[in-house]
């Protein structure tokens, strides 16, 4: 009985190949998909898992009110906060802290920029990376003591065990010898914090001070703990310690400290993960993907469904005679059942191997490293049974139902219709394109909103402009530097910046306190970029006093202010017991990512901020002259800094990097989505034209023309695609507009934006369909009456 079935599934397949075709190459891509995107998930969920105490480490946060009432959300803390709370909260057992920085490195005569993390010497005791050489009990002991990674260690030693060797590492203006005393393991790709560098606090100068917040503080909390009453002790214990300092600040009661699940750092859209730590990702992300995924495979079990149904008249006698000679409705059942799990069985190989040859594609849109192995763990061998059955099952019960019900006498006389109006088939393409649609709206919102974002007016030109990435230089060596390349061909101007964003709060006018960044520039700086003073005046050369005693503030500064007349008001920053005078006022430019909104701003001149990024404004000729000129320059005055550009419209450009793959990663979904459901609409036109063809003789032989046929045809189409639209627009509209409200600057929701989805859904659909309608309409209408 079993091989029978196999056998008449078999023959029945392979004599109608091409919707075979059709129904594996729809599960094939559905499921090929849904793999990926459990690999991708299955990553996210996997993140810092392998540490060994993963469970009971938690990273200490801050949520600060500022004097307009915003909660502000970090992730920083100082180097007071860790040493404190651990010698007096029992409940913490160990803290350990990571800082994430960069060195310039000096290997025999060579220099290199080198990105590294200072971590207490009992990093190894918390987070569990394994070493390849060293011992884990002391190797972050000494002041003078690196750690570095199999790839680091390759990088200035070559293979072998560097243990031992040493590197210089510029601190404090000055290369002073570190020795290697461990090599790790490459860090693992689902790991927040990436090793290159290890170097110990203790190399650095302390940093005194409730109120600095440069680093994350991990705590190793004892089993058991009941965590919101810990952040209770935290905040009482921080505000008597720190009672001293806050009086000074202000800053009294606008402060407190939480405990954050280690577990739950690398999805978490409140907190940064910064400061030395990696690939923080957003949730929101991981349920596009698996909509997505749901939605492909939906759609194609859909397909099946109609594109089975859809074919069933011709089976209509065999079933009719199984019935005649005794066959049950069960075995019948078993019957189709039995094909349907044998195209998932193909479907499912083929997934595989699409799955394999897409994974690199889908690793570059997805910033992952994901590889086909981890398809073979216990966990998703499980899944994807569990996937296989669910699949052959609802792809097949509804068909093997409908078709194991036909009358024999019926069948057998050819008088075989579908009961009713098929308002199942047609309520599925009904919802295959109602998802279609709003993928379609979404897709082209984010497009949209992604040109919004590249051509925005910054308020200010980077045109032709050169960033190159310092570290600390002196004011005399870029002031020679400066003067040395401003006499060259095709070089427009020279200027500088503190790099980075650069936070603080002060006093206004000596009283209310108040928040704002902080950009060190130099007088050339506004200009080079075409940013106008609106108010006052610029920094002068001609005004000496200016790097002491004056500052610049930008319109929204002056806003948030409550300034009416801002120049000659002053500004105290803690910690200095100098008053600074407005002198100018900028005109508000988006220095920083347009995911951000405008916050106040701040120019300085003050000396002891150092140097971070040099900018030199190029003009259009003979570019390749000018960038070979202004490198020559730069190793010239800095022979131990690593020589590296980037052009500010690339950097631009780069800030809105994920948004790029987003939009590719929801383009390629919804091109799935609207592929699938066309192949759905194919076997309704098919089984439309199948179970009309009588009508369509009569209506030939009444004087209908192929026209008029047609359009009769796709109209009934058009209409279930068109009311798929309807239904879709209240979705889509609340989706985008709930997910542009994570950008301050964003597109506004047209009418055309709907319009366009289903213009474009509707000519998809129409195009689906004309094949079948126009090969019904020419039918010879001698043939489809025969048939009765």
């Amino acid at each position: 009985m079993i091989r029978n079935y196999f056998v008449t599934a078999f023959r029945n397949l392979w004599r109608n190949k091409s919707y075979a075709v059709i129904n594996i190459a729809g599960l094939s891509v559905a499921l090929a998909s849904c793999m990926l995107i459990l690999l991708y998930a299955m990553d996210e969920v996997s993140y810092d898992r392998f540490h060994v105490n993963a469970t009971q480490i938690y990273r200490l946060v801050v949520n600060a009110s500022s004097p307009d009432g915003q909660i502000h959300r970090f992730s920083g803390t100082g180097d007071v906060q860790g040493p404190a709370f651990a010698a007096q909260l029992p409940e913490i057992q160990d803290y350990t802290r990571i800082y994430g920085t960069a060195f310039t490195v000096k290997r025999d005569n060579e220099v290199f920029d080198q990105s590294a993390l200072f971590v207490d010497n009992n990093f190894f005791s918390v987070f569990t990376f394994p070493l390849k050489y060293g011992q884990r009990q002391h190797v972050l002991s000494d002041p003078h003591a690196i750690v570095l990674s199999e790839e680091t260690a390759e990088k200035y030693f070559g293979p072998g065990d560097p243990v031992g060797k040493t590197l210089e590492l510029k601190m404090h203006n000055v290369f002073q010898p570190f020795t290697v005393t461990a090599v790790t393991k490459e860090s693992p790709e689902n790991s927040s914090i990436k090793i290159n560098m290890l170097v110990p606090q203790e190399s650095r100068a302390v940093r005194d001070g409730w109120l600095n917040f440069f680093q994350n503080t991990f705590f190793v909390i004892k089993p058991g703990t009941n965590i919101g009453h810990l952040n209770a002790k935290l905040n009482r214990l921080y505000l008597s310690d720190a009672q001293s300092e806050l009086k000074t600040t202000g800053n009294k009661d606008k402060m407190s400290y939480a405990l954050q699940p280690f577990l739950g750092m690398h999805t978490s859209t409140d907190y940064p993960a910064d400061n030395g730590l990696s690939d923080a990702s957003n949730p929101t992300y991981s349920y596009i993907l698996t909509g997505i995924a749901l939605f492909t495979l939906a759609i194609a079990c859909i397909n099946f469904v109609n594109l089975t149904v859809a074919r069933s008249l011709r089976r209509a006698k065999e079933i009719g005679i199984r019935k005649v000679v005794g066959g049950l409705r069960v075995h019948l059942i078993f019957q189709f059942l039995g094909e349907s799990f044998i195209l998932c069985f193909a479907a499912f190989l083929l997934a595989i191997i699409m799955a394999q040859l897409v994974l690199p594609f889908f690793n570059a849109l997805t910033n992952k490293a994901l590889a086909l192995s981890y398809l073979f763990s216990w966990e998703l061998v499980a899944t994807y049974t569990g996937l296989f059955l669910l699949t052959g099952l609802l792809a097949g019960f509804y068909p093997a139902l409908v078709l194991s019900g036909f009358k024999p006498v019926q069948t057998l006389y050819n008088r075989t219709a579908y009961a009713g109006k098929n308002y199942l088939a047609k309520g599925l393409v009904i919802l295959q394109f109602t998802l279609a649609t709003f993928l379609i709206i979404v897709t082209v919102t984010i497009y949209a909103q992604f040109n919004y974002l590249m051509h925005f007016n910054l308020g200010y030109n980077p045109k032709d402009v050169v960033s190159i990435r310092v570290f600390n230089i002196s004011k005399e060596k870029f002031t020679l530097f400066k003067t040395q390349l401003a006499e060259a061909f095709n070089i427009q101007g020279v200027t500088a910046d503190q790099g980075g964003r650069w936070g603080t709060e002060g006093y206004i006018n000596g009283s209310r306190v108040f928040a704002y960044d902080v950009q060190k520039v130099d007088e050339d700086y506004l200009p080079l970029f075409q940013v106008p003073i609106l108010k006052g005046r610029n920094f002068s050369k001609a005004a000496p006093a200016d790097s002491a005693n004056s500052v610049l503030v930008s319109e929204e500064f002056v806003k948030q202010a409550g300034w009416k007349d801002p120049i000659g008001q002053t500004v105290d920053f803690f910690h200095d017991q100098r008053k600074y005078t407005v002198v100018g006022v900028v005109r508000d430019y988006h220095y920083l990512s347009l995911t951000e909104k405008l916050s106040p701003v701040l120019y300085s001149m003050k000396p002891d901020y150092p140097w971070g990024n040099i900018f030199v404004k190029i003009g259009p000729q003979n570019k390749p002259a000018a960038l070979e000129r202004i490198q020559k320059e730069f190793k010239d005055d800095f022979p131990y800094i690593p020589y590296q550009y980037k052009f500010k419209d690339d950097e631009l450009a780069g800030q809105y990097e994920k948004e790029a793959k987003w939009k590719q990663i929801v383009t390629f979904g919804a091109a799935l989505t609207i592929f699938i459901s066309c192949i759905g609409l194919f076997g309704l036109a098919t089984l439309s034209a199948e179970n009309r063809k009588k009508e369509i003789g009569i209506r030939k032989v009444l004087g209908a023309s192929v026209a008029g046929i047609v359009r009769k045809l796709s109209t009934d189409f058009a209409m279930l695609v068109f009311l798929s639209a309807v239904i879709s627009m209240p979705v889509g509209w609340w989706a985008v507009h709930h997910w542009l409200q994570a950008y301050p600057y964003r597109i506004g929701i047209s009418v055309w934006l709907f319009l366009l989805a289903t213009v474009a859904v509707l000519a998809i659909a129409l195009v689906t369909v004309s094949f079948q309608t126009i090969k019904a309409a020419l039918a010879n209408p001698v043939e489809s009456l025969r048939r009765e």
